[in-house]
């Protein structure tokens, strides 16, 4: 491995490190040969979203022109890779971003489909436009795009054989997405943002001045059960699907799947306030849960 690929790398690993700790303590637990795309894939998904938020700061065109740049720059490496023709490395390689040094490298081994880091451009630039969602099937869209084309990507590294594993590995995005709109609501109406769905809002009698206010009540708890239960029920379907997955990566996944649900049990023991504290695992819970977690993969 060049030292150019390995300083790549190396980027990518503290990007994740330093940015997804969930994510990061539970791909430790992967083969070696796995762990460096992985952090690729996540660098380069913390990359677009982080230029995307600097510009956004400037405006929603600024915001579009990083993404179209991502893109393009992006698709110069599918090219690089997927020239059935003998080509010299490309001139201007060295000068890219680091994540792209990597993806070049990891997709000479993995086949992640184009359309999927394009979809997931395609959510984070969502978040400089859209601010509501009139329903659930509305923010189901959104949570594909920013999440489960991540578990899809992610699959290719993984390894499976049988198709229907995308459809499980979708569903643990959209449960790891909701489960980070029902932890950050506080930070993202402070951003004049709010993903709950309009409709639930609606029928729980729950006003958006009420989420901008940080108030709770009767009806507000009610709504948030709804709303980790439907989380659970991505979680539940996205279980099915680990077993489908190469043996040397359910372990990683087991572990990710069940330390980010437990966010909804830390929300339910702080009796809903998403406002005051802000529900997450520690460090000790982690490490606590890896024996029972360690068993039950072993078993799949």
């Amino acid at each position: 491995m060049s030292q150019t690929i390995e300083k790549a790398y190396k980027y990518c690993e503290t990007v994740t490190k330093n940015h997804a700790k969930s994510f990061y303590f539970a791909a430790k637990f992967l083969p070696k040969r796995k762990q460096r795309p992985i952090y690729a894939l996540y660098a380069l998904c913390r990359s677009v979203d982080d230029e995307v938020d600097e510009a956004e700061v400037e405006n929603e065109a600024q915001a579009i022109k990083a993404v179209e740049s991502w893109k393009r720059k992006l698709n110069e490496v599918y090219q690089l890779v997927q020239s059935p023709k003998p080509k010299a490395q490309s001139p201007n390689l060295e000068n890219q971003n680091l994540v792209l040094i990597a993806w070049e490298d990891l997709l000479k081994k993995y086949k992640i489909p184009q359309h999927l880091p394009l979809e997931l451009m395609k959510g984070v630039l969502q978040d400089t436009h859209v601010k509501r969602y009139e329903t659930f099937d509305e923010l189901y869209v959104y949570c594909y795009r920013v999440a489960s084309t991540v578990g899809l990507m992610s699959s290719e590294i993984f390894g499976y054989e049988k198709p229907e594993t995308l459809e499980y590995a979708e569903a643990l995005g959209i449960a790891m997405q909701l489960t980070n709109v029902l932890r950050d609501i506080k930070e993202d109406a402070e951003m004049g943002r709010i993903y709950l769905p309009q409709e639930d809002l609606r029928r729980f009698q729950i006003s958006e001045q009420q989420i901008f206010d940080c108030r709770i009540n009767a009806n507000f708890v009610e709504l948030m059960k709804l709303q980790i239960k439907r989380a659970r029920d991505y979680y539940e379907k996205a279980c099915k699907g680990i077993p489908l997955l190469e043996r040397d990566t359910r372990f990683t996944v087991l572990l990710a799947l069940r330390i980010y649900s437990r966010i909804l049990d830390e929300i339910e023991r702080q009796d809903y306030d998403v406002f005051g504290n802000r529900a997450h695992t520690t460090l000790r819970q982690k490490f606590f849960s890896i024996p029972k977690i360690w068993l039950e993969a072993r078993n799949l």
